[in-house]
């Protein structure tokens, strides 16, 4: 076993300052802290999908371009052929390629709070990672802090989701194309959840050189596939597609990923269940005496407890049966917030029931 002295002597210090992602066992529990779609395929697609897989050669390389799924990404969101298209093995995966190849001492700017991995990434490369804070109370980009950030720190990457995780609202259009006309380096729409949003900035990449979308099929109901998307200008991706390690998009996601997105009346179905169930889980939270609920355009939910009981209620919670994320101990604007994944109807009363008893039992 190395001693510290030489693992120190190895490794950079921006990797030994970091801690890992930690993802939370939820054996046993209903899982309702990580944004994913409960709704599993039905009967006869199932049965469809696993003949297609008894025609994968395992034995085989994969297609290293995933042509054939690459253009079913692209009739599927109506991406025009002058713009280029990169798959990543999930979206970290395309976040840590953008990453990659920036200059050393790059910087790289977002909001904060925001997806993690933003800032947990830049940091592993030993770039420079600036964030702004959101707006208290309604979670918008405060857009004057942006654009100063911009001027003293001429990022080359920043990053936006849209909406955002953890609170899940969109930020102001308008506020973002300021920024993507103001920035000199690339913007980076993150739209993991547009599908519960009716709302995207895929229209828009032919009119500004510098903005990139990134989507991910994760929330659509295939997080176990592991498939993000990058579009953009073919000049950017050409470059970004030098850093993609080959096959990094395996034979099995390939062919079931194809499959999936040419039935995509099935998930818009359950996208509308999600977003019906939204409402419900919306309007049963703001009935609740201390608690705060924040609108949301995802598949999720933020919340505020009364202050300094957010983690006895999300332990209470979990002693119920039902997995939610606690994010009070980020502190800032997440501080007493937890946040809730939108699920089957019986699942989301669970937890309304289990939230009830914990606020009653704090009473």
């Amino acid at each position: 076993m190395l001693s510290k002295n030489k693992t120190a002597a190895i490794f950079r210090k921006e990797v030994l300052a970091m801690s890992a992602y930690k993802v939370a066992d939820a054996s046993g529990l209903i899982k309702l802290d990580a944004m994913e779609n409960p709704y599993n395929w039905p009967d006869d697609l199932t049965k469809n999908w696993l003949e297609i897989l008894k025609t994968c050669e395992l034995n085989r390389y994969p297609d290293p371009e995933a042509k054939q799924l690459t253009q079913t990404i692209r009739e599927q969101n109506n991406i025009p052929s002058t713009l280029g298209v990169l798959l990543g093995n999930g979206s970290d995966e395309l976040i840590q390629i953008l990453l990659m190849a920036l200059l050393p001492n790059a910087s790289v700017l977002s909001a904060q709070p925001s997806f993690v991995m933003y800032q947990q990434i830049s940091q592993s490369l030993g770039l420079s990672f600036i964030n702004t804070p959101l707006l208290p109370d309604s979670f918008e980009l405060d857009l004057p802090a942006m654009l100063a950030a911009i001027a003293a720190h001429q990022p080359s990457i920043i990053f936006l989701a849209y909406p955002n995780n953890p609170t899940g609202n969109l930020f102001s259009a308008e506020a973002i194309n300021k920024i993507i006309t103001t920035a000199n380096g690339l913007v980076i729409v993150d739209e993991a959840y547009a599908s519960f949003a009716n709302a995207s900035f895929m229209n828009e990449l032919t009119q500004h050189e510098n903005l990139l979308v990134m989507r991910t099929v994760s929330k659509l109901g295939l997080a176990g596939l592991r498939l993000g998307y990058l579009v953009g200008a073919s000049s950017i991706i050409e470059q970004l597609n030098k850093i993609r390690l080959p096959y990094n998009i395996n034979i099995l996601t390939q062919a079931t990923a194809h499959l999936a997105l040419t039935h995509h009346a099935l998930f818009d179905e359950q996208t509308q269940k999600i977003c019906t169930e939204r409402t419900h889980v919306y309007d049963q939270l703001s009935s609740l005496d201390g608690i705060t609920v924040y609108p949301s355009a995802a598949n999720f939910i933020l919340f505020k407890t009364p202050k300094d009981k957010a983690t006895d209620i999300f332990t209470a919670i979990k002693q119920q049966g039902v997995l939610i994320k606690n994010l009070s101990p980020q502190g800032g604007l997440l501080a007493d917030c937890l946040r809730v994944t939108i699920s089957k109807p019986e699942e989301n009363q669970a937890f309304l029931t289990a939230l009830k008893a914990s606020l009653e039992n704090l009473a």
